[in-house]
């Protein structure tokens, strides 16, 4: 088993087994070694259990990436149900270990999820019309995408008109009807549909199948948008289905020219210096799965007297030949390009479904009237897609959902429409401009939330709320780094980190604003009825100035002790009483009991401490200052960590892209030197050292 597969699903509270993961088991015949792990989600039991299969790194279950157990990059749980692989044992030969890795304990997540999954989509809708010769995204289909935010598993089919395509993906569906089956010689089909449906087999994921208007439909006249909507369905899906009738002979390669012309209708990398030859050599690290279904296959499977599956008839059917001649050379483009283009491949034969006139009728035949092995033939193949095809992924390993979906179909037909190539580069970026946008507002709206939740305004000091501030601060950037990618130069962050600053200070004036406020009602309320006393004249007396002093100092302690004043209470109360110089310095003149010589000395007395406040003004504003220069060191400090453990995460990722990309090319090359195709082997043998020299991106500075 090169992966785990899911044995036991858990879908919406009910257990049940997986058929291909019990077909796997049935065939082992040696002893097994059966190690389970249980634990509370996110405590990191796929990491353990990857380690025993002897497997370094995990991508995201059904992702290109995927090695072993998902390890997940959220605080979601990856692993849903109980999920299986089978391995050598290390240690016992004839022995094999089985490994169990089951869903998180507790996870919190799963109520929400099973809230969030339902797709009420009852039938399909056309996603790209083909009006008039020119592709239109339909808006509809559009809404419904951008409103479904799981992963999804992305199957598109293409083939002749009139060939069975929209009966595989009804069945696909889990339906009798759906895409239109037609019963003519006319395609029913128009442009690509679309239909969402929830993954039978992973929970958490939507299953996108998009079902095309034959190629070649003589009903068209011209066929100008066949190679478009072709390019499109190998762009949108993670699984491709080249859906055919009968054996693959040369006919069926002809008209499979499509696949030829790939290198002139898509780009890889938005580089205008960049040839078509030099850029399709990219494909493959995007391109989906590519399964070939043959229908009304009617051959024996042989090769050299030896029974064969049908993947060694694909293969042997895309073995090349020698030669340079022209017929020789149209012989091997088609074979050639599906080798180099799609290192995933894998074939299915389908008998005649029924006898002639049921077929005009198909959808509404019992299951029990059709051919038998056609109905095993078309389990198999439904098995297959729900337990293999993966989640579609962009570059770098980005998961795509609904309104990414829904932002690559956009892009792509405007691409077309306005007579440019679709590229995947172009694409990528495109979304990642409104994905990192999204995502700069995602992360200021939870610092927001967090602060107004947390933190009790006045605080007693500015130390107090920047000790708030920080975790907050940090769990912000946490939320932009999760859910932003490509963001070139850190154009997004450093808006981030802009925003944060701006937010931050808001709330430092507000508390100080707030503790104003608040120390000036207490202010009024304590020095109030003093204020009244002074106006009736009851320290207009010989003595009274000394009197006025000490209530005044009474109620100063009295505001003192009083608590919830926050920072502001020293400087509140210090202009409450520069306010209030000149009331004093009339007591003090009309006070008849003083000399002029004590008179001068309470003025001297008042100025120093007048002074002396103003000192500890200056520190504090000192102080202030300091503290504001260790926050901004932190805080970049702090962009920076989680920047450079994405940066690492995000190396280690294309690393892994890379590594599986030069292994099918090392294997390609292997295989054209068996058959003698030297000059393609080396042009092979160029490309893996342009991989291998390749960079991986380095630390940027962020402000």
């Amino acid at each position: 088993m090169e992966a785990p597969i899911c044995l036991v699903q858990n879908w919406k509270g009910q257990l049940t087994l997986n058929p291909e993961a019990i077909r796997i088991l049935e065939k082992i015949s040696q002893p097994l070694v059966v190690v389970a792990i249980v634990g509370l989600y996110r405590t990191g039991k796929s990491y353990l259990m990857n380690r025993l299969a002897g497997q370094n790194h995990a991508g995201h279950i059904g992702s290109s990436l995927s090695q072993g157990f998902s390890l997940g990059s959220t605080v979601q749980s990856e692993t849903k149900g109980i999920w299986m692989w089978c391995v050598p044992h290390p240690t016992k030969p004839t022995h094999t270990l089985v490994l169990l890795d089951t869903e998180g304990l507790g996870d919190i997540e799963k109520s929400t999820m099973e809230m969030t999954s339902e797709i009420n989509m009852p039938g399909p809708v056309c996603l790209i019309e083909n009006s008039d010769q020119q592709l239109v995204a339909n808006q509809k289909a559009l809404e419904i995408l951008s409103a479904i935010k799981q992963p999804m598993v992305v199957v598109a089919i293409v083939g002749f008109y009139r060939t069975g395509k929209s009966y595989l993906m009804n069945k696909l569906a889990g339906k009798q009807k759906g895409f239109s089956l037609g019963s003519t010689v006319q395609s029913h089909t128009k442009g690509i549909w679309v239909w969402c449906v929830p993954h039978p087999q992973k929970p958490g994921h939507t299953l996108v199948l998009l079902d095309t208007e034959g190629l070649e439909d003589v009903e068209k006249g011209d066929n100008q948008n066949d190679c478009w909507i072709f390019a499109l369905s190998v762009l949108l899906s993670s699984t491709f289905i080249y859906n055919s009738m009968g054996a693959i002979n040369q006919q069926a390669m002809d008209q499979l020219h499509y696949v030829t012309e790939l290198t002139d209708l898509i780009k890889s990398k938005s580089s205008p210096e960049q040839s078509a030859v030099d850029d399709s050599a990219n494909f493959v690290s995007f391109f989906p799965t590519f399964v070939w279904a043959l229908r009304d296959f009617s051959l024996e499977l042989k090769f050299n007297e030896n029974s064969i599956t049908p993947d060694e008839y694909l293969e042997c059917s895309l073995a090349l030949r020698q030669g340079t001649d022209k017929k020789t050379k149209r012989f091997n483009e088609p074979r050639l390009c599906i080798r180099k283009f799609f290192p995933e491949r894998k074939c299915f034969v389908f008998d005649r479904p029924a006898q002639t006139k049921q077929l005009a009728k198909l959808e509404t035949v019992p299951e029990g009237e059709l051919n038998v092995e056609f109905v095993e033939q078309v389990a198999e193949f439904t098995s297959y897609i729900f337990s293999s095809s993966g989640v579609k992924t962009l570059s770098g390993g980005i998961t795509v959902n609904g309104p990414r979906l829904q932002n690559l179909v956009l892009t792509y037909v405007n691409a077309i429409r306005s007579g440019e190539l679709p590229c995947m580069e172009n694409a990528v970026l495109t979304l990642a401009q409104i994905e990192n946008a999204a995502s700069v507002q995602k992360a200021i709206e939870h610092y927001e939330k967090q602060m107004n939740q947390k933190v009790q305004l006045p605080t007693e000091t500015l130390q107090e709320l920047l000790d708030l501030h920080r975790p907050i601060e940090s769990e912000a950037i946490e939320v932009f780094i999760k859910n932003s990618f490509k963001d070139v130069d850190q154009k997004f962050q450093k808006e981030l980190g802009e925003q944060l600053v701006e937010k931050r200070d808001a709330f430092i004036k507000k508390n100080m604003d707030v503790s104003s406020a608040r120390c000036s009602d207490f202010l009024e309320d304590i020095f109030g009825p003093l204020e009244e006393e002074v106006k009736q004249g009851t320290f207009s007396k010989p003595g009274g100035y000394y009197l006025f002093l000490q209530r005044k100092q009474d109620l100063e302690k009295k505001y003192n002790q009083t608590p919830g004043k926050g920072l502001q209470a020293e400087e509140t109360l210090k202009k409450y009483f520069e306010s209030k110089e000149a009331m004093m310095d009339t007591l003090l003149k009309m006070d008849q009991s003083l000399t002029e010589k004590e008179k001068q000395i309470e003025g001297e007395r008042i100025r120093a401490e007048a002074a002396e406040a103003a000192n500890r003004e200056l520190k504090e504003m000192q102080k202030k200052h300091e503290l504001m220069m260790e926050e901004k060191e932190r805080s970049y400090q702090e962009h920076v960590k989680q920047l450079t453990e994405k940066m690492q995460q995000e190396r280690e990722e294309l690393m892994a892209e890379q590594q599986k990309v030069i292994a099918h090319k090392l294997q390609e090359q292997e295989r054209l030197l068996k058959e003698g195709f030297q000059n393609e082997s080396r042009k092979l043998h160029q490309e893996i050292e342009k991989i291998k020299s390749s960079k991986a991106p380095s630390a940027c500075t962020i402000f």
